[in-house]
């Protein structure tokens, strides 16, 4: 096993755990600005309240297997040394 293969694992893992909170809070940023457009009102806390409250939330309900995740990979990092 080669410095490559496990930094493409790295990757791969930090892809992995930062996906739903990313894809979530976009797509709830998308959401919001089309209802701002829509309803001409351009409060920009509403966007950032709405998108903390999603990640906060994504966070509580995959809090946990993230942090399985993430300890699997460094006992494997462990085990490699």
């Amino acid at each position: 096993m080669d410095a490559a293969d496990i930094m493409r694992q790295g990757v791969g893992v930090a892809l992995m755990l930062s996906a739903p909170v990313l894809l979530l809070s976009m797509a709830v940023g998308i959401v919001v600005a089309i209802f701002q457009a829509v309803t001409q009102i351009h409060e920009q806390s509403l966007s950032f309240i709405l998108k903390l409250i999603v990640v906060v939330l994504v966070l509580l309900v995959g809090g946990g297997w993230m942090m399985e995740t993430l300890m699997d990979f460094s006992r494997y990092l462990f085990t490699l040394m």
